[in-house]
């Protein structure tokens, strides 16, 4: 079976292969067709994750799923928020790079913030679609802090500059994969989600289930 990631970020596609579904081959934007990517426009990463999921299965016609994450934080009044990837400006082809200029700018901005006001928490909303109309999309959350200086190897994006609550003294990016998993928002994220996305694969029908980020099903 496959199933249809709408991404091109390799960690993320490694991060959710790992965590997923097993007997699953999992594909990303790079391994299909190109087509009309949706403007992540949404002010919720619920809404662009869904977006995205419902885009990917429309061009694919593969069980698609899409996330939509990013780092909130306290001092910043929640943002970068949905805006995280774009934060210091258009998304550069050097994922790198541009991982490098937000948190370059991240640090300025929060340069003059006394450490009990540094509090942040990742965000990761995972939505699902499948050509039987099931649709479910759950939310995740990593809660912890903002650190002063780049450290870490490990990662993506904010994890450099993040101390979770559940793993004092590093950052994200300085766990291993298998401590990351553990405790990431998306980790958290993938694990509601992949039962819901392992019956829909094996079911021979289904109908259309929606799932809330509350819990609910409707």
């Amino acid at each position: 079976m496959k199933l249809f990631l709408a991404t091109r970020n390799d960690g993320k596609l490694a991060e959710m292969r790992r965590i997923l579904v097993a007997d699953v081959e999992v594909v990303g934007l790079d391994a299909v067709a190109p087509y009309d990517e949706p403007v992540e426009d949404r002010p919720t990463f619920e809404g662009n994750a869904l977006l995205k999921a419902r885009a990917g299965l429309a061009a694919t016609g593969l069980p698609s799923v899409a996330d939509d994450s990013g780092l909130c934080v306290d001092a910043l009044n929640g943002m970068p928020g949905v805006l995280s990837a774009r934060w210091s400006g258009p998304p550069l082809a050097d994922k790198r790079g541009a991982d490098a200029r937000n948190n370059d700018l991240l640090l300025a901005q929060l340069a003059d913030v006394p450490d009990e006001r540094r509090g942040a928490f990742f965000a990761c909303a995972v939505a699902f679609c499948h050509p039987d109309g099931t649709e479910a999309v759950v939310r995740g959350e990593m809660w912890g802090h903002v650190v002063r200086e780049v450290r870490g190897s490990g990662g993506f994006g904010y994890d450099v500059l993040f101390e979770a609550d559940e793993a004092p003294g590093v950052t994200t990016a300085e766990l291993t994969p298998a401590d990351k998993d553990a405790i990431s928002h998306r980790g958290k994220a993938l694990r509601e989600i992949g039962p819901l996305i392992a019956a829909a694969l094996t079911s021979a029908g289904g109908g259309t289930r929606t799932r809330t980020p509350e819990g609910t099903e409707t």
